[in-house]
């Protein structure tokens, strides 16, 4: 069994990242990101708080802008609106969630496709899905960036894939699946609705997990000498820990770990992918790669 290392990985991406943003830079290219936070949810602010830090790390401009949690959905509207103008700004994501009271759907709809880094904008996803050139969504991006660091075999491999969310479950399925490494796999996605879901995940080469349940894939689902990617990442309270939680996933990861051949942790697996992935993407808006 190996454990896969996001932190790892995530480094030496942002290796070569910091190289190509300091080419652009001599062309006086200067790669901007801008984040928008609405609220003050704690998790939404540490996330961008950590999307900060690594931008400063390849030496991408990093630009928050940050609004109360009653701000109206016009103004917001407006804001992305002259962000999507301004030639500065390379690549634009709005943090999830919002407050009820905004459409998410308007939010992405509104930001152009060109600065759609997070991969989210209807465009994006239609390109990805017919395999044309496009802004990858972060985290289904991630985790193929770790098979293909790792250098795990995909093609003809059964993936089985756990939740069908639009920001994972949906789009890792359709990327495993295309002709191309990592893929030509042969793709099952599980879902709610999927009854006896233990019958596909015992069939399943490479199970990527975003199902959204704390440890909910237990050693008795798992084959012997598959690859385990778990997306999920959850507070558990543990009165032990100084901080009074623990962070587990999607995947009782003692229980498994010793029945695979590859398998990633909770933390320092695909979290640190999702942000280097950004970057990637990012990077490519303001070199024109992205299309």
């Amino acid at each position: 069994m190996k454990v896969i290392d996001g932190k790892t990985v995530a480094e030496s991406i942002k290796g070569q990242l910091k190289l190509k943003v300091e080419s652009l830079i001599e062309k006086d290219i200067h790669p901007h990101l801008v984040a928008i936070l609405v609220g003050d949810d704690g998790a939404s602010q540490t996330y961008v708080a950590a999307k900060e830090k690594a931008c400063s790390e390849v030496g991408i401009i990093s630009t928050i802008y940050k609004f109360e949690s009653d701000v109206t959905e016009d103004e917001l509207l407006k804001t992305i609106g002259f962000l999507n103008n301004d030639p500065d700004v390379h690549g634009m994501i709005v943090q999830l969630p919002l407050p009820a009271h905004i459409s998410v759907d308007k939010v992405m709809a509104t930001i152009v496709p060109e600065k759609d880094v997070d991969g989210f904008h209807a465009v994006n996803v239609g390109r990805m899905a017919l395999g044309l050139p496009s802004y990858l969504p972060a985290t289904p991006n991630g985790v193929l960036e770790l098979l293909k660091f790792y250098n795990i075999s995909t093609e003809g491999k059964h993936c089985v894939v756990l939740g069908r969310s639009n920001i994972v479950g949906m789009p890792v399925s359709l990327m495993m699946g295309q002709k191309k490494y990592p893929g030509n796999a042969t793709v099952t996605l599980c879902h709610s609705k999927t009854p006896n879901i233990k019958e596909h995940t015992l069939q399943a080469d490479i199970l990527i997990v975003a199902i959204g349940q704390p440890e909910y894939v237990k050693a008795d689902m798992v084959k012997e000498g598959s690859v385990v990617i778990d997306v999920g990442i959850h507070r558990i309270p543990d009165a032990s820990k100084k901080s009074g939680f623990r962070l587990v996933g999607d995947v009782d990861f003692q229980a498994v770990a010793e029945k695979c051949s590859f398998i990633t942790p909770v933390p320092g697996g695909v979290g640190p992918m999702t942000i280097v992935s950004l970057l990637m993407n990012t990077v490519n808006a303001a070199s024109g790669e992205g299309y």
